[in-house]
C-alpha cells in the first residue's frame, strides 16, 4: 500500500510509455528557452512573435503555449535563468572575513553594472508592465531579485553590527537604502531610455563609491 501511494505523484508526470506530462518535459522547456533566447537576442521583445519563437525553437505553436502561457512568461523565464546565476555570483562576494569598504564596493560594482544591462533593463520594463495584470510576475521578480539581495546584504551587515563596526538599528532597511543608494539614478536613467548603453565603468565606479561613503558616514563606520 504505501509503495502505491507513494509511486501516485510520479505517474501523474508521466503519460502512458513513461512519457512527461504535457508541460512538464525538461528537455522539451530547455529547447523552447534555448530558441526563445536566440530569437529574442536577435529581434529583441517588441518585434518578436510567438510564432518566430516555435520556429527557432523548433517546436509547433501548440507546443509552446502548453509550456508558456504568452511572450510575457516566456521572456521573463529566460531572464529568470540569468538572474539566478547573477545574483549567485553577487552574493559570493559577500565575505565577511575581508575588509568591508572594499566588499561593498566591489558588491556594488557588480550590482550596478549588472543592472545596466540591456537584457535586465528589458526584463524590468517588461515586469513592470505587465505586474498590475499579472502580480504574480512582479512578486516572483522581486523574491528571487531584489528581495534575495536585501537579505543577504541585511545578513552581511548583522555580522558587523555584531563587531562593532557599524551602528545600524535595522540592518533590513539599511541594507535596502545601500542598494539604492549606490544607483544615483542611473538605473532610472537606463529604464527610462534616457541612457540609451550601459553606463562606462568609471561612472558606475563614481556612483558606487559616492554612495558608499554616504552610507558608512551615515551608520557610523568604524574601521
Amino acid at each position: 500500500m504505501e509503495g502505491s501511494q507513494a509511486s501516485r505523484p510520479v505517474m501523474k508526470e508521466l503519460r502512458r510509455g513513461g512519457r512527461p506530462a504535457a508541460g512538464t518535459d525538461p528537455q522539451k522547456r530547455r529547447q523552447i528557452l534555448d530558441g526563445a533566447h536566440r530569437i529574442f537576442s536577435e529581434l529583441g521583445f517588441d518585434a518578436t512573435s510567438m510564432s518566430d519563437v516555435a520556429r527557432s525553437a523548433q517546436v509547433s505553436k501548440a507546443t509552446l503555449y502548453v509550456y508558456f502561457q504568452d511572450k510575457e512568461h516566456l521572456f521573463t523565464a529566460i531572464c529568470a535563468e540569468q538572474r539566478d546565476r547573477n545574483v549567485a555570483e553577487k552574493l559570493a562576494l559577500l565575505d565577511v572575513n575581508q575588509p568591508l569598504p572594499e566588499v561593498l564596493a566591489r558588491f556594488g560594482m557588480e550590482i550596478l553594472s549588472t543592472l545596466a544591462q540591456p537584457l535586465v533593463v528589458a526584463a524590468h520594463r517588461i515586469v513592470i508592465g505587465v505586474a498590475e495584470r499579472m502580480p504574480e510576475i512582479g512578486s516572483e521578480f522581486y523574491e528571487a531579485g531584489p528581495l534575495r539581495v536585501i537579505n543577504a546584504v541585511a545578513q552581511y551587515l548583522d555580522h558587523h553590527v555584531a563587531a562593532g563596526r557599524l551602528n545600524v538599528p535595522d540592518t533590513q532597511l539599511a541594507a535596502a537604502q545601500f542598494c539604492e543608494v549606490i544607483q544615483g539614478g542611473m538605473v532610472k536613467a537606463r529604464l527610462y531610455g534616457v541612457l540609451n548603453e550601459p553606463p562606462p565603468r568609471d561612472e558606475i565606479e563614481k556612483n558606487v563609491a559616492s554612495g558608499l561613503a554616504l552610507f558608512l558616514k551615515g551608520y557610523g563606520f568604524a574601521g
